[in-house]
């Protein structure tokens, strides 16, 4: 047992990445207003297969109408649209934001991306990857995979503020 504290106190106390979450909340805005470019930072998920809820957290640099998060979106390993949540307004006042949708349409070990579109400068390659049964994590995505899903409904009809 003795072993095991010396080794793990070290660990515990000199080796932890973990940062203040105020703190990377902060340098992932500075990121996102740098880039023009949203993240999804989280997914929670609820429900029954094949008719899960998804609760997706997003980081925008939002500023209004001009320049907003305008949807998010679950798509598989190929590229094809599964599930896509339209956000109908700016959220230039509350940042990070978390917005939900379903019923989509996949198995718990379906395994998918979630990503997020902005108006101005299309989709991010800050996403989550995973699945109902082992979770989502942070990861990178090609913000040039399926680009042509820009152009398949349903589509924002506006932008309310």
């Amino acid at each position: 047992m003795r072993l095991i504290l010396l080794f793990l106190i070290p660990f515990i106390f000199c080796c932890s990445t973990d940062k203040d979450d105020a703190e990377n909340i902060d340098e992932a805005i500075e990121m996102t207003q740098t880039t023009g470019k949203a993240s999804v930072t989280k997914v929670e998920v609820s429900g029954d297969p094949n008719a899960y809820t998804f609760n997706v957290t997003i980081l925008s640099p939002d500023t209004g109408c001009e320049q907003y998060a305008d949807w998010w979106e679950v798509i598989d390993f190929d590229g094809n649209l599964i599930y896509r949540r339209i956000l109908a307004h700016s959220h230039v006042e509350k940042q990070p934001f978390t917005r939900s949708g379903g019923a989509i349409d996949i198995s718990e070990m379906t395994e998918v991306y979630i990503r997020v579109h902005m108006n101005t400068s299309g989709y991010a390659s800050s996403i989550q990857k995973g699945s109902v049964i082992n979770g989502f994590t942070n990861s990178e995505l090609d913000s040039d995979f399926a680009t042509a899903l820009q152009e398949v409904t349903p589509l924002p009809e506006g932008c309310a503020f």
